[in-house]
């Protein structure tokens, strides 16, 4: 079946800079903000509605410019508060839509899902152009050093599979360590990343490493400091940035604070953590785990050896000595919550500050797995990884495997499939409820360390993850990923999916999605539509969608399939052409022909 779709396009207004002329202006500046209108839509007047101290105010839009396609209209309005929000209205005889940041709506709406600008320093500018790659340092490589395991570990051979849900899970040893990063250094810089994400490395109990028995020191069966030291210096040379793993929401049960607290109860570390005579430890473990227990942010103690002082655990690592680039909070929805305490928000804000206080332009994430949209109001992480907003509904669209399960969405039933429809709708869902600044930037990822891998949710179907993985490179956010998937590595669930990387014996990898992967990789760090470009959706079908990435520079189209598909889309009310195809199918002009066997991709330079 063949059909042609004829993109219409609608009122616009997001984040980027085509729209604002300053994302994170001072207090009492003036900014622009910019609305693009295609000429079939009539109104006759347009307003903008804000708050100034918390009353509602309107200010009337003026058109700057236009042509055969559209016009652009534009306000002045001057912010007077940290948080500035706002929505569009354009009124005429017998029409009265609203436009923010979910889309145009025929009826009132509130301010929930109103556009949003902070008035603070933006997310670091770097993280624009950024690629990371998730390491579990355990199954990433090894160098080849002797090593001493610890009494607690078990250890496997390279190449064996992990066993998965037993008695040996988080005790498994394969002995990848830090050198043996550094000796793949060329291959990662090959693959075309620029950052590497660390699961945890300090010293611990388990080869996760999240229950942490030292925040000081990186653990000895990675090689210690000296070779943390060692992979900074060389990371560095090939500018390369490297974010760490905090768990600022419990140590683990080997960590000395513990230890001295059971010991003295009259100890300032006695108020680090929260006790509970009817439990047989004695104390609150993180989801009643002993060997994890909860951190009492109460204590003021606490708060200045984890963030607020000089030499605190977050500041200590980025400082130049130590040379991290940011911190990925682990469980950071739950950081600082516990019963009747609500500490969240002080605690998520505190290390905000600590790490602005110690190095402005460091990156701090979150792993919000239920995402709260007050987490990403701009004060305090930067973002979060974007389980919520991209990869659940980009697993429940794509999916071919439903033995999977609802697993890591926390769901006690199978993976649902989902139309294209749906798919966006979850996406705006997310994205409208927090300021463009959160969005781009939070994590976007296909996986981790936690989940399945993307090659066993689509069953091995090579173009669907392919598929997958430029939507993941082309949406706005920091593109994260899992080491081990740019040559098809599987897993069904998150022990299963730490495989380690056969470097002996390469056959086995998918050198042909390899090559795929690093030349959308180069796509996303180059190109400046992906960069800097706002997102607008211009068609959605049940098996495939296609938006466009737009910048002062550059605009581009992306079209994501996730099966085969015959189809046409025509840019003629958009006013636009292809003038050079980046990716994918061939095309020119204005309409571009899609005709696949399999799930297909595409990416095109369009003007004008």
């Amino acid at each position: 079946m063949s059909y042609r779709i004829q993109a219409s396009p609608s009122p616009h207004h997001d984040g980027s800079d085509l729209y604002v002329s300053n994302a994170a202006p001072k207090i009492g500046e003036s900014i622009v903000l910019r609305v693009r209108i295609p000429n079939s839509y009539t109104f006759a007047k347009a307003l903008v509605r804000l708050y100034h101290d918390g009353e509602p105010r309107t200010f009337e839009l003026k058109k700057k410019k236009s042509n055969d396609h559209e016009s652009w209209w534009e306000v002045s309005v001057v912010v007077l508060n940290k948080s500035l929000s706002y929505r569009f209205v354009f009124i005429d005889q017998g029409k009265y839509n609203w436009l923010n940041a979910a889309g145009l709506f025929d009826y009132d709406v509130h301010s929930n899902n109103d556009f949003q600008i902070v008035a603070i320093s933006a997310y670091p500018a770097w993280i624009k152009s950024s690629v990371f790659y998730q390491i579990f340092p355990d199954r990433f490589a090894k160098s080849g050093d002797k090593q001493k395991f610890p009494e607690w570990a078990h250890p496997r051979d390279w190449n064996e599979l992990p066993r998965g849900r037993s008695k040996f899970t988080g005790t498994e040893l394969y002995g990848g360590d830090l050198k043996g990063v550094q000796q793949h250094l060329d291959y990662i810089s090959e693959l075309g990343v620029n950052g590497i994400y660390f699961t945890p490395f300090f010293e611990a109990r388990s080869n996760h490493r999240y229950d942490a028995s030292s925040f000081e020191n990186v653990d000895p069966v990675l090689g210690g400091n000296k070779a943390m030291f060692s992979l900074i210096s060389a990371a560095k040379k090939r500018k390369i940035r490297l974010l760490g793993d905090l768990t600022s929401n419990h140590c683990g049960a080997g960590h000395p604070w513990l230890a001295k607290a059971i010991k003295d109860k009259k100890s300032k570390e006695r108020g680090y953590f929260y006790w509970d005579k009817s439990v047989k430890h004695g104390y609150v473990g993180w989801w009643g785990l002993a060997s994890l227990p909860k951190l009492n942010f109460n204590s003021s103690s606490l708060r200045k050896v984890m963030y607020e002082g000089k030499n605190s655990i977050v500041k200590k690592w980025l400082s130049p000595k130590y040379g991290m680039s940011g911190w990925r909070i682990d469980v950071g929805n739950m950081t600082g919550r516990l019963g009747e305490d609500d500490l969240h928000n002080e605690v998520m804000r505190g290390i905000r500050i600590a790490m602005d206080e110690v190095k402005p332009d460091a990156w701090l994430v979150a792993e919000n797995g239920d995402f709260v949209a007050s987490d990403l109001d701009g004060f305090g992480w930067h973002g979060a990884m974007n389980y919520q907003g991209f990869m659940r509904p980009l697993w429940n669209w794509i999916n071919q495997n439903l033995s999977i399960g609802g697993g890591f969405q926390g769901l006690p039933f199978e993976m649902p499939k989902i139309s294209g429809k749906s798919l966006v709708a979850s996406m705006v869902q997310f994205s409208s409820s927090i300021p463009w600044r959160s969005l781009v930037a939070s994590m976007v990822l296909l996986d981790s360390h936690d989940t399945a891998r993307m090659r066993t949710v689509v069953s091995g179907d090579r173009k669907a993850h392919l598929s997958a993985m430029a939507a993941m490179l082309t949406y706005p956010g920091v593109p994260s990923i899992f080491a081990g998937d740019e040559i098809g590595l599987e897993g069904s669930w998150g022990e299963d999916s730490r495989r380690t990387i056969n470097w002996e014996d390469r056959s086995g990898w998918d050198h042909d999605f390899l090559a795929e992967v690093k030349k959308l990789i180069e796509l996303r760090r180059t190109q400046d539509g992906l960069i800097d470009g706002g997102l607008r959706w211009v068609a959605v079908e049940d098996n495939f969608i296609c938006y466009l990435r737009e910048s002062n520079k550059q605009s581009l189209l992306v079209f994501i399939s996730r099966k085969a598909v015959r189809t046409e889309i025509d840019l003629g009310e958009y006013g636009l052409k292809v003038v050079n195809t980046l990716y994918g199918p061939v095309a020119t002009g204005g309409s571009i022909k899609i005709d696949s066997d399999g799930a297909t991709q595409g990416i095109w330079e369009v003007k004008s």
